[in-house]
């Protein structure tokens, strides 16, 4: 396992040289993970490579409108293909079912900006200044001298605008502003995308998010909040995991509050676990405690317990952090 990044011309070159590329974005797709596999898929179709995202769950409601036609769930697509590029993939397990196909490429290679990020293929391009992953594929697409259109434009406006809240955070930077204002140059509808995104929810999701608050503990002298979605709140309700997206936010925006915590039940021994940071605080310490990861300000993990436990736990950690 390497500790160092290859350059973007090199990993361009090795895409121009290939003729079959498998794009991995990591399981519970996000607009940052999903927009950069589009807009870098239609770049390499239009360059003649034979090119498909390769996905293992479904495409949320908000980000539909980013897939026409690109993604598969066929590993047999491509059988052997020269490339397996994972996206905004901090380490292989962020698509387990689809690691052994990732794994067949005769090239494999990352691009992320998870500080946290492993170099574990063969190529690596982690840049954890990035705003967004989009920004990196913008630079790479650039790179390798490909056309971006107002659709490939648009994937990543997506990409950029979902993870970096909008343009809220703290990993929101000048080039972040730079990128969305070249994308606007080639002629992007950015409120399309954004109501697309932002103003396309079930009223299924607006029940649970009230559903999933009305379970928050605020702690550690007004320091923190935690909360929590089971799979009989969303059975109850008729709404769906993803449709949960964004509590953690809310309830990071709660003035005083300098850590939240949502911990989603999978099963009645899976715990997900979302963190968020206000200014000061390190959450992705604490998932790397349980074996997890992402940004200092936004960062999650798994624990394999009752949420009782789980919430316990990390109710613990997130005491610990803010007395020290």
């Amino acid at each position: 396992m390497k500790n160092f990044n290859d350059s973007l011309s090199e990993i361009g070159n090795k895409l121009l040289a290939s003729e079959s590329i498998y794009l991995f974005p990591h399981v519970n797709m996000d607009g940052d993970t999903l927009g950069s596999a589009v807009a870098i898929c239609k770049a390499l179709r239009n360059a003649g490579k034979e090119c498909w995202v390769l996905i293992e769950d479904d495409v949320v409601l908000y980000l539909k409108f980013l897939d026409k036609g690109y993604c598969t769930y066929d590993q047999d697509k491509i059988k052997n293909p020269d490339i397996c590029m994972c996206i905004d993939c901090a380490d292989i397990d962020r698509f387990i079912k689809r690691k052994e196909k990732f794994l067949r490429g005769k090239t494999t290679m990352c691009i992320d900006h998870h500080f946290t990020s492993l170099h574990f293929a063969d190529y690596n391009y982690i840049d954890p200044t990035a705003g967004a992953t989009g920004e990196i594929i913008y630079d790479l697409l650039c790179e390798m001298n490909l056309s971006i259109d107002q659709e490939m434009g648009e994937a990543l406006f997506a990409a950029i605008t979902t993870d970096t809240g909008n343009f809220q955070y703290s990993n929101t930077t000048r080039k972040t502003h730079i990128v969305v204002g070249n994308l606007y140059d080639i002629g992007i509808d950015a409120n399309k995308v954004s109501v697309e995104i932002y103003e396309n929810v079930r009223l299924e999701k607006l029940l649970i998010k009230c559903k999933g608050i009305s379970t928050m503990q605020v702690f550690a002298d007004g320091k923190a909040a935690i909360a929590f979605v089971t799979q009989n709140m969303l059975s109850e309700i008729g709404a769906t995991i993803d449709e949960t997206e964004g509590i953690g936010e809310m309830l990071r925006s709660i003035s005083g509050i300098e850590i939240s915590a949502f911990l989603k039940e999978e099963n009645s021994t899976t715990i997900k676990v979302g963190m968020r940071a206000k200014t000061y605080g390190n959450v992705a310490k604490i998932c790397e405690k349980f074996g997890g990861g992402g940004h200092i300000k936004a960062a999650g993990c798994t624990i394999n317990d009752t949420m009782e436990a789980a919430t316990r736990l990390i109710m613990e950690e997130i005491e610990n952090q803010l007395n020290d």
